[in-house]
């Protein structure tokens, strides 16, 4: 016997029905929020399209390609986000978002050139008077609402992160027999690729900030900071400990996805700059705890490259942790990264040339009285007996019986090849 409430049960009714009442409320609230603030959006974005890129266009204040590189496909994004407007507006949420998502890629677009037209942007306003004029003119219009251009060039990355939060709150309040919500579904999943792509374009442009500030800290262009596909992990001052009976001297390293970089501070006229004195690669490199397991004060870790080795020493327990952790896992990601393409080289390499098919008219081959593998190897080694063995005279003397050897090529005359023990090929 079953005591859960069932269909009919006046009390289990009527708290699936609150259930239900509830998620209703919520999602008339999120798509009065979301006709709101969209329709916010395309003022905006109109007001970005006419006072500057068509007006700009118009006066050719900036030449044309200067236009597209800052406001780059600004105007596509507007003309789609009027469309999902009138759905949105009219109720069909689930139909509007289903003809928005095949028009991601103009936000795809905009969002990868999106700190490239920042740069643009800070450029033009640098050098070009006529511009930066234009630009503070436009922004006193009672339209923009003391909004600035380049708070206006963010609004499509920034709504993107609002679509996915609409777009899950709208799936969670919306019946799974519903026919929006399949629509709804997709549409968040499709979003939340253009929000993860902005998201690592950010942390590309955050880490390539970070290779630009330490390549300005290191006095002259000895070590090269900057390169593709590096990132920079964290940084701090260490004491080295000498192999020898030294003082420790405290140095900075700058930890990276593939290097370790050693420095020490410059003199008084280079206040706050670093010399690079080592880059470690961290490929075959490996991190040891000497001490430092247990709750002590500080702890030495064992760094052993190819060709050197570092003793590493913190009076900071957490930060000798820290290290300890950075650097396995730094390691530990390299060479899991160079196994898996060298795997990938080795199924990638060619096969070898197999062996040429017999003539379609040859015939079988001549039957022998001995083993087949003595036959092939007699038959091979005449032709070359014959070129470099010098003609017998008719009287011999040797036994007729007895095998011929052959002579090595280059071999002095006298010289006989003893046999070998081994039956390795040194090639």
């Amino acid at each position: 016997m079953s005591f859960s409430p069932g269909v009919n049960d006046p009390s289990g009714a009527s708290v699936i029905q609150e259930q239900r009442d509830r998620w209703a409320r919520k999602r008339s609230r999120v798509a009065r929020e979301l006709v709101l603030t969209e329709q916010r959006y395309c003022q905006q974005l109109e007001l970005v399209n006419t006072y500057f890129v068509e007006i700009l266009k118009a006066k050719e204040t900036l030449r044309p390609s200067v236009v597209e590189s800052v406001f780059s496909s600004i105007k596509a994004i507007h003309s789609v986000n009027q469309s999902l407007l009138v759905h949105v507006e009219n109720g069909y949420l689930g139909r509007g978002f289903e003809q928005f998502c095949p028009q991601l890629p103009h936000y795809n677009v905009y969002v990868d050139n999106m700190y490239d037209a920042r740069k643009v942007l800070a450029a033009q306003l640098k050098k070009n008077r006529g511009f930066r004029r234009y630009k503070a003119l436009q922004e006193a219009r009672p339209e923009f609402r003391d909004c600035k251009l380049e708070d206006l060039l963010n609004l499509p990355a920034q709504r993107i992160h609002q679509y996915k939060h609409y777009l899950q709150d709208l799936t969670e309040t919306t019946s799974p027999e519903d026919p929006e919500f399949q629509q709804l579904s997709g549409a968040a999943r499709a979003v939340s690729e253009v929000s993860c792509r902005i998201q690592d374009n950010a942390r590309s442009h955050q880490n390539h900030l970070q290779l630009l500030r330490v390549q300005r800290l290191l006095k002259g262009r000895r070590t090269k900071v900057l390169a593709p596909g590096r990132w920079f992990i964290r940084e701090g001052w260490l004491r080295r400990v000498p192999t020898k009976g030294v003082e420790a001297t405290p140095r900075m390293f700058f930890l990276f996805s593939d290097m370790l970089v050693q420095a020490k501070r410059c003199g008084p006229p280079h206040g706050g700059k670093f010399s690079g004195q080592h880059a470690y690669p961290l490929q075959d490199c490996t991190v040891d705890k000497v001490f430092g397991h247990t709750r002590s004060q500080g702890g030495l870790l064992s760094l052993s490259f190819p060709k050197a080795k570092l003793l590493l020493m913190s009076c900071d327990q957490e930060d000798i942790n820290d290290w300890h952790q950075s650097l396995a896992s730094a390691v530990g990601k390299l060479q899991s990264k160079n196994t898996t393409v060298h795997q990938r080289d080795e199924l990638c390499r060619r096969p070898l040339r197999p062996a040429p098919d017999p003539p379609q008219n040859a015939g079988p081959p001549p039957a022998t009285d001995g083993p087949p593998g003595r036959k092939r190897n007699k038959a091979s080694c005449e032709p070359t007996e014959r070129a470099r063995t010098p003609p017998t005279p008719t009287t011999s003397t040797t036994d007729p019986a007895e095998p011929k050897r052959m002579k090595l090529a280059g071999a002095p005359a006298g010289s006989v090849p003893e046999p070998s023990a081994s039956n390795c090929v040194i090639l």
